[in-house]
């Protein structure tokens, strides 16, 4: 086949900015290819990637394609049937496309193991702050680095000026709700936040699509499958990655059972399943030709990456400790992304002081507190204080929810 690595076709199977900057990318991705063992890229990994920039959620569009105005009144979904259907069930005389979105994410499928789930939440929960910090830092803000998902925050509102540290918390929330206990059963928070924001997703690509706010032929779909997958990746594998970097051990079966955990959700959030990932080898492996081919950075990264740094000092703390979390993050960025990509974002390059006590403080907990039983319950229960802790200062005393649903 043709190498889409070496002669691409935007304006055909590719969206213009599949391999947008390849000298870059690869820079910024020889930490990953060596974690992953990757020797070249897979040319038939890379044309999927490229191709699915085209491909929706397929269940999420059909469901609200049924909301719209045109569509006759006994067969419309309402949002609040869609928010009781989620709280409650979906009643037999609901609309049939309520019936069948809500029949598909309650098709749990066969190799879902709830106890591994389970095990897996526990294991997030004892890495305490450090998933807090990997996931802004280099899920999030390192994300910023490409375009397209951050061109699309910005289009929408979500995460600049005074909404940054809000929707920053709705982020943490959903990610909280996920690994609380039963938080990924039919009735847990976690499930119902997720199918929330698929919901959000599927609104947010038909308006965009039909509204002619968005460039699809230079980005591909708002919210397409390539994207969603890749954003999975940050939340697992680099999840994993970053805290390993931070001097977190991680044991083969907290490694095996939160990939399982992210699995389910990315499968209920409406990735394809080829897309989907066992080990964190195979994830990495896709995280790699993912960031192999994207685009450069634009201008929205370094928007949403300075409303998000300069709003530390907004998380309800005094003057100095405000001042000391901006500087503590900058500090953490300059490890995690290196001074060339801070420059991209327009971000004041610090020395990584942050660091050294942080690794100090990982070892002990993770090398001999979680040796134990008692330990981990100890740091399960420390990584839910700080994670309240730190959600009810985000919100500043406001009730911390996702935002709500578009009517």
């Amino acid at each position: 086949m043709t190498s889409p690595v070496t002669q691409r076709t935007p304006g055909a199977v590719y969206p213009d900015r599949f391999f947008g900057a390849p000298e870059r990318s690869r820079r910024i991705g020889r930490v990953l290819r060596l974690a992953a063992r990757v020797d070249e890229l897979d040319e038939e990994l890379v044309d999927r990637i490229g191709r699915r920039m085209f491909t929706r959620d397929e269940p999420g569009a059909r469901l609200v394609r049924a909301m719209g105005r045109e569509v006759p009144a006994e067969q419309r979904v309402t949002m609040a049937q869609f928010a009781r259907a989620l709280d409650d069930g979906v009643p037999p005389d609901a609309p049939a496309a309520l019936r069948e979105f809500f029949a598909e994410v309650e098709r749990t499928p066969d190799w879902v193991d709830p106890e591994l789930v389970e095990r897996g939440a526990r294991a997030i929960r004892r890495m305490g702050r450090n998933v807090d910090d990997v996931l802004l830092q280099l899920s999030l803000i390192g994300g910023y680095r490409f375009g397209g998902p951050p061109d699309l925050l910005v289009a929408t509102g979500g995460l600049t000026g005074a909404t940054a540290m809000r929707r920053l918390g709705e982020t943490k929330k959903w990610a909280l709700a996920i690994s609380r206990p039963g938080g990924m059963r039919r009735d847990g928070e976690g499930f119902r936040l997720t199918v929330h924001v698929r919901a959000m997703h599927a609104l947010i690509n038909h308006r965009f699509e039909t509204n002619g706010r968005w460039d699809v032929q230079r980005w591909g779909l708002p919210i397409n499958q390539a994207d969603q997958a890749a954003t999975l990746g940050l939340f697992n594998g680099t999840l994993l990655l970053g805290v390993r970097a931070l001097g977190w051990l991680v044991t083969p079966a907290e490694s095996w059972a939160i990939m399982h955990a992210w699995k389910y959700v990315g499968w209920l959030l409406g990735v394809d399943e080829d897309f989907l990932f066992d080990t964190e080898r195979e994830q990495n492996r896709f995280n790699y030709h993912v960031l192999r081919v994207q685009d450069d950075v634009t201008p929205a990264g370094a928007a949403l990456s300075g409303a998000l740094v300069d709003g530390q000092p907004t998380l309800g703390r005094g003057p100095l400790a405000g001042r000391y979390a901006r500087l503590r993050l900058l500090s953490m960025l300059r490890f995690f992304l290196g001074k060339q990509d801070m420059r991209d974002l327009e971000l004041p390059v610090t020395p990584s002081w942050a660091i050294p006590p942080i690794w100090a403080a990982n070892l002990v907990k993770s090398g001999l507190v979680a040796r134990s039983r008692r330990g981990r319950r100890h740091l399960e229960r420390a990584g839910d204080r700080f994670a309240d802790r730190d959600l009810r200062r985000t919100f500043a005393g406001a009730r911390p929810e996702i935002g709500a649903l578009p009517g």
